[in-house]
């Protein structure tokens, strides 16, 4: 089965040897996305509620440039900085999936950067 890299027009350029995502049959995986905009620069410091809406805008925008939605994603891993944002992410988080949410965890890590509050990766089944 071929792999097709995924990458968005307006995607901030990878931190590593990465690409925002990867396509193979039906499955789309993406990288671990972080509140970057398109020229590098962090997007809400000390807010992790604006970090959660661009990581997760962003990750819409890999998923449809695959050719699905969020409606499709099947899996998120999240990542926080500080589980004291666990509530304000959240919030943010049902936004996007208000009905029939997938699976998901949620741990606290040390991000690349200390700026970054949230990390979010996504594994999404795209419709045959």
């Amino acid at each position: 089965m071929p792999i097709q890299t995924i990458v968005p027009k307006g995607s901030a350029p990878p931190l590593a040897p990465y690409s925002p995502g990867a396509k193979g049959g039906n499955w789309v995986f993406t990288s671990g996305v972080l509140a970057l905009d398109r020229d590098g620069k962090v997007v809400g410091a000390g807010d992790v509620a604006r970090q959660t809406r661009h990581v997760l805008e962003s990750i819409k925008s890999i998923i449809e440039a695959a050719g699905g939605s969020l409606a499709d994603v099947v899996m998120n891993q999240i990542f926080l900085k500080d589980m004291a944002d666990y509530a304000a992410m959240n919030k943010v988080y049902g936004e996007f999936f208000p009905k029939n949410p997938p699976a998901r965890y949620c741990v606290a890590a040390g991000l690349v950067k200390p700026e970054f509050l949230v990390e979010i990766a996504s594994i999404a089944c795209l419709k045959a």
